[in-house]
């Protein structure tokens, strides 16, 4: 089976399970088990690589909400190429 996890905790499920050569593709905030930081990243938070005040992520998270648009960045390439049987992942609460 060839599993992502879009959910850190959902990465640490997996290694917890042994499962960790069946995973291929993780968030890049999937740093725990050590491991985990080595597999390819298919998810990246919009706000990576950025440094913003509160307010700023305030404002930019209303503003993507109001778009419809995700504050997650789904690399469609590396998820095709990981050809995943199973996805983990899980619902954003409202803000």
């Amino acid at each position: 089976m060839r599993i992502c996890s879009f959910q850190p905790g959902a990465t640490e499920i997996v290694y917890a399970l042994g499962l960790q050569d069946q995973l291929q593709g993780v968030t890049s905030k999937c740093d725990y088990p050590p491991g985990a930081s080595n597999k390819p990243v298919i998810v990246r938070s919009i706000f990576d690589d950025d440094h913003h005040t509160s307010g700023e992520i305030t404002r930019i998270i209303s503003e993507r909400i109001n778009q419809g648009l995700g504050l997650y960045h789904t690399d469609q390439a590396a998820l095709q190429a990981t050809q995943p049987d199973l996805l983990l992942t899980q619902a954003i609460c409202d803000i």
